[in-house]
């Protein structure tokens, strides 16, 4: 049969493929922190992208944003003054991103803040109102993922996370990896510093110096951010950790992680596993190690300069946060594709351990603050002793002391369990 030469050359790359939309993809942004006004940027350099609305409880962020990027704006008071920002082609600047949610044109909703609570509102309405979910906000991806998942299929639409930060650039790495016939070993991090006990007083000077939020400076420097990356990782490819915390042994280079670990009896015992190497260069880098015992690829890996094997390190020497968000968030929006999701359920969690003796009465702080920190964990673990989830460890009362880095339980506490967030926790855990 001959074959024609008249076939149509359909764009292949996603840069393409966005060159070749005949329409722009409205995006609603909530966060105008670093992660949001990054984002907004990338809106503003990538083909068919347009951002028409930024949310954020501090407005005034949310206006320096826009100012910045030199972008047209009208600031939102209502509803209604939202609509028609974007019906005249400003960029809609509001406190609520509950109307961005809700509102109609949007197609792509993007939730770039830190909150919990709050997010778990926003983010359902989002789905329930038809917008393709993107979350590039961690603590609400770990604690109501599952359950974001399922609201996303029973509405027709997309929920992932998004890429750029560790987790999903070490997924990509695994897709690697495991597409070349390797067994996955270790997807692991690299921690620059750690010190479980800073708090927003401590961490002035360093937060000052990178420009960054101090609750936000100190869940990244106390560990919690990197355990509730790990666990999204975890989640999403049905890993597990060795130890609470993971080890995060030191290292001069990430090269060096068979050396650090004991990988035969990390694989032999647990199977693939998160893990981290702490002060190893190169900073900023992630990596994965796989497995391969066959003795041509041996030879072969030996000659690419990977090594005798059987274990292999695979690392990349950057990870760039919204820079390298829009493929993700494309893919989504064009094929219903997810980078990352919680497709194990509940795996592992992150849990709260105090950071300095607790007497009872005292509120917890939540992520980032005074009273706590958080542990990756495998939840099978929890079954006799349920301890609280970090992402939930906001704004609750301790009915009893608590020491130093001891775990706190949910017995330990006085909350109540219809609040939103453990409301919704609940449901991601029924998802699951």
């Amino acid at each position: 049969m001959a074959i024609s030469n008249s076939v149509v050359q359909r764009p292949f790359s996603m840069r393409e493929r966005l060159l070749a939309l005949e329409e722009e993809i409205p995006v609603a942004i909530v966060g105008a922190g670093a992660m949001g006004h990054g984002l907004l940027y990338q809106c503003t350099v990538t083909p068919a992208f347009r951002c028409v609305a930024l949310a954020d409880v501090r407005l005034e962020r949310a206006v320096a944003c826009a100012e910045a990027l030199g972008l047209p704006y009208r600031v939102a008071t209502s509803e209604g003054e939202l609509h028609d920002a974007i019906r005249a082609g400003r960029l809609a600047v509001c406190e609520d991103a509950l109307w961005l949610a809700c509102a109609e044109g949007i197609r792509v909703f993007i939730d770039a803040s830190n909150a919990i609570l709050e997010a778990g509102r926003f983010c359902t309405a989002a789905l329930e109102h038809g917008k393709h979910l993107v979350m590039m906000n961690a603590e609400a991806d770990l604690a109501f993922g599952p359950y974001f998942m399922r609201l996303a299929e029973a509405n027709g639409v997309t929920y992932a996370s998004c890429d750029g930060d560790q987790h999903g650039v070490i997924k990509r790495l695994v897709d690697d990896l495991t597409l070349w016939g390797f067994e996955l070993v270790m997807a692991g991090n690299i921690k620059g510093f750690l010190n479980r006990y800073a708090n927003p007083t401590s961490i002035i000077p360093e937060a000052d110096k990178r420009h960054l939020d101090y609750r936000m400076c100190t869940a990244y420097t106390d560990g919690t951010k990197l355990c509730i990356e790990m666990a999204l990782l975890a989640n999403a490819l049905g890993l597990k950790t060795a130890v609470p915390g993971m080890y995060g042994p030191r290292a001069g280079h990430v090269r060096e992680v068979p050396e650090r670990f004991d990988l035969d009896a990390l694989r032999r015992e647990h199977g693939a596993v998160v893990d981290y190497v702490l002060g190893a260069e190169p900073n900023g880098g992630v990596f994965a190690v796989g497995y391969c015992d066959h003795p041509y690829q041996r030879r072969m890996m030996d000659y690419y300069k990977m090594g005798p094997g059987p274990y292999y390190v695979f690392y990349r020497p950057y990870h760039l946060c919204h820079v390298e968000a829009m493929d993700a968030i494309a893919a989504a929006f064009l094929e219903g594709r997810c980078l990352l999701q919680p497709r194990a359920g509940f795996r592992t969690d992150v849990y709260a351990y105090a950071k300095r003796d607790l007497q009872a009465g005292e509120m917890l702080d939540g992520i980032g603050g005074y009273t706590c920190y958080g542990l990756i964990e495998n939840v099978a673990d929890q079954a006799v002793a349920p301890g609280l989830p970090v992402c939930l460890a906001d704004g609750v009362q301790l009915a009893r002391d608590v020491k130093k880095d001891e775990k706190i339980l949910l017995e330990h506490l006085i909350y109540d369990p219809a609040r939103l967030d453990f409301e919704l926790y609940r449901r991601a855990q029924q998802a699951t």
